[in-house]
């Protein structure tokens, strides 16, 4: 369903001759595909729709490394370029939580994987991802839960 998303909206974008989003929509289709063939190297089946919002997050967060490098270079065109291009990709991502929103799921799946140490991090990490990937930044959840369970 997301890719069919992405097809039409690449399809709108080239009637409308928007050069940004058909190179960034044409960028998210091909990490689809690398992706699709590298799960079928593996005897996997073809991505799904949780899957591809995993890849988009690391698209994301690709640009977002790329355009602090740029700022800190003093290209702000490119910084500009980055920026639009994360515009267009999380458009696609659900709406991600707000740390107040992800304190409190941690906390739940803290408290239903019965975790009390730091050893038990893999646990809570684990049902977080099969809860709200997406829509959660676990690079920040990480340290969130390492905080608590210290």
């Amino acid at each position: 369903m997301l890719r069919d998303d992405i097809n039409n909206a690449l399809k709108s974008a080239m009637k409308a001759r928007d050069e940004r989003q058909v190179s960034t929509l044409r960028l998210m289709n091909s990490a689809i595909k690398d992706k699709d063939i590298e799960a079928r190297g593996l005897g996997k089946p073809a991505l799904s729709d949780e899957d591809l919002l995993a890849v988009f997050q690391k698209m994301v967060k690709q640009r977002q490394e790329s355009a602090e490098l740029y700022d800190k270079g003093g290209r702000q065109d490119l910084v500009d370029q980055e920026k639009a291009e994360i515009e267009i990709i999380t458009a696609y991502l659900p709406k991600q939580m707000s740390e107040d929103e992800m304190k409190a799921a941690i906390a739940a799946a803290v408290q239903e994987a019965g975790a009390a140490t730091i050893k038990d991090m893999g646990k809570v990490i684990g049902a977080l991802k099969a809860k709200y990937t997406g829509q959660m930044d676990f690079a920040k959840a990480s340290g969130l839960v390492k905080g608590l369970l210290s």
